[in-house]
C-alpha cells in the first residue's frame, strides 16, 4: 500500500477533544476545554423551531444566507465603526475552525511564513502548516503576557505574509492594550502583511478594556485583515462567520 499523505503524519487529534475523554475516564476535573453552561437565547431556538418547519431545505448560498449576512454587515459595522458590505466583506462559515482555515488559505501561499503569538490555541499551527506555509511564533511572556515588537518585526523581515491575532488571546486570557495593538498595526502596514484575528470572545471583554483590533487605535481600522467570529462563547450556539477588511477585496471571502 502506498504511504498516506505526510502533510498530517505530525497531527494527532485536538487536546481538547482529547483531555474530555481522559478527564471522563478519571472522574477528573477537566480545565483544557472552556464553554458555555447555560443554553442559549430562548428567543433564537424558538426561532429556529419556526423556520424548520418551512422549506425549501436544500443547500444553502455559499456565502451565507442574504438576510443573515446583511444583519452580521448591520452589527459588525456598528460595532468596528467600519463600512461593511454584506456581499463583499462577509462569509458564514459551519464553525470558527473553518473560518480560520478559510482565513488561512485566503492569505498565504505555500512557502509564506505566518507570526503567531505563543502560547496559542493549537488549530492556528495546523493551519499554517495545512497551507504550506511556515509558523514563526512570538512568544507572550507570563505574568502579563507582554510581546518583543522587535520579534515581530523580525518575522516580517523573514518574510511573513500575515499574523494570527487572537484577541481576547486562547489559552492565557491577555487582551491586547489599545498601545500593544497600535504596535501590530504599524509593523503590518509597513511590510503590506495581514491580520488574521480569532475574535470569538468579543463580547468577554470588561471595562474599562476595550478589546477590538479596529477600534482602540487610528491605524487599526487601516491594516488589511481577515476576522473570524462565533457566537458560541457568547450565547452558546455553534457557527461563525469570516469578515474582511473594506479595503480588500470581493476575493477575500
Amino acid at each position: 500500500m502506498r504511504p498516506l499523505s505526510t502533510r498530517t503524519a505530525g497531527f494527532t487529534d485536538s487536546i481538547i477533544r482529547r483531555m474530555p475523554r481522559i478527564s471522563n475516564r478519571h472522574g477528573a476535573i477537566n480545565l483544557s476545554q472552556g464553554f458555555p453552561d447555560f443554553d442559549p437565547p430562548r428567543e433564537i431556538t424558538d426561532r429556529l423551531a419556526e423556520i424548520a418547519s418551512f422549506g425549501p431545505h436544500q443547500y444553502a448560498v455559499t456565502w451565507g444566507a442574504q438576510n443573515f449576512r446583511e444583519a452580521l454587515a448591520r452589527k459588525q459595522s456598528r460595532w468596528t465603526g467600519l463600512p461593511i458590505d454584506a456581499d463583499k466583506n462577509i462569509v458564514v462559515t459551519c464553525g470558527s475552525t473553518e473560518g480560520m482555515m478559510t482565513a488561512m488559505m485566503t492569505v498565504v501561499n505555500p512557502g509564506d511564513k505566518v507570526a503567531i503569538f505563543s502560547p496559542f490555541y493549537e488549530n492556528y499551527t495546523a493551519d499554517t502548516i495545512l497551507t504550506g506555509a511556515e509558523p514563526v511564533y512570538i512568544p507572550l511572556v507570563p505574568p502579563t503576557f507582554t510581546f518583543d515588537a522587535n520579534l515581530i518585526e523580525d518575522a516580517f523581515k523573514q518574510g511573513a505574509k500575515a499574523l494570527v491575532l487572537c484577541n481576547p488571546s486562547n489559552p492565557c486570557g491577555k487582551v491586547f492594550i489599545r498601545e500593544e495593538l497600535q504596535q501590530i498595526a504599524d509593523i503590518v502596514i509597513r511590510y503590506d502583511g495581514y491580520v488574521i484575528t480569532d475574535e470569538v470572545y468579543e463580547h468577554i471583554v470588561y471595562a474599562p478594556i476595550s478589546m477590538s483590533i479596529y477600534q482602540p487605535c487610528p491605524e487599526c481600522g487601516n491594516v488589511p485583515y481577515l476576522a473570524v467570529r462565533s457566537p458560541r462563547p457568547t450565547v452558546s450556539l455553534v457557527g461563525a462567520w469570516a469578515m474582511s477588511s473594506p479595503q480588500s477585496t470581493s476575493s477575500t471571502v
